[in-house]
């Protein structure tokens, strides 16, 4: 886990793949918990440390995401959230390209089965929105720049391999998959007001499958 920046009321950190943000099932060390003992660790803190989880990657995705460290900043990031007010979201994924258009606005209704963790569009569900643009194309496959209105669970994935553009290795939602290779889609970006002092605060870290802004699989 990267720190990306810290003050008396954020941690912004780098998120590493395939680690859950707060202990699930697996019972595999979640991306709270590493934040929490590293708070308690940096400022020998006693018991328990406080730590507001204020949104969510999927646990295979990697990227930017913030914590707040106290409530009054954990309620007011949700707020901005929840009000979609100041609060940005962008990210990188490589898809399957089949003439997808250059650009898009993609907007859906999702609906979540709970019981198989899955994601399909369905008129009962809730509205979902994103926006995008093509920034490089090699051997069918596109590298995408999202900008996400909402934050659906699984939105993106479930948004493009419902046209016919599965991200590249989702190993839920695009059946020409590898086993046991990364989803390409990452947390590029986070811009939102500090909940404290209103500054426009802006977080940016590399996706590990581009270089120069081209596609680079490794």
């Amino acid at each position: 886990m990267k720190i990306i920046y810290e003050d008396n009321h954020l941690l912004v950190v780098e998120k590493p793949c395939n680690i859950p943000m707060q202990e699930d099932a697996s019972k595999d060390k979640d991306l709270l918990t590493m934040a929490k003992e590293y708070l308690k660790e940096k400022y020998q803190k006693p018991g328990n440390v406080y730590l507001g989880l204020v949104h969510r990657l999927d646990r295979p995705v990697s990227g930017v995401c913030v914590f707040a460290k106290t409530s009054k900043a954990a309620a007011r990031l949700s707020k901005m959230i929840l009000d979609k007010e100041a609060f940005k979201k962008e990210y990188l994924a490589i898809v399957e390209y089949n003439d997808l258009a250059s650009e898009g606005h993609l907007v859906d209704k999702l609906l979540k089965d709970p019981k198989t963790n899955t994601v399909k569009v369905d008129p009962r569900g809730k509205e979902a929105i994103l926006d995008y643009q093509i920034i490089d194309i090699k051997d069918n496959l596109a590298l995408v720049h999202i900008d996400l209105k909402t934050g659906r669970s699984h939105q993106i994935r479930v948004q493009f391999s419902s046209r016919g553009h599965a991200l590249l290795n989702d190993q839920r939602y695009n059946k020409n998959a590898i086993k046991g290779r990364q989803l390409c889609l990452h947390s590029y970006k986070l811009s939102f007001k500090h909940p404290v002092s209103q500054e426009n605060l802006s977080f940016t870290c590399e996706a590990p499958f581009v270089k120069k802004g081209k596609i680079c699989l490794k």
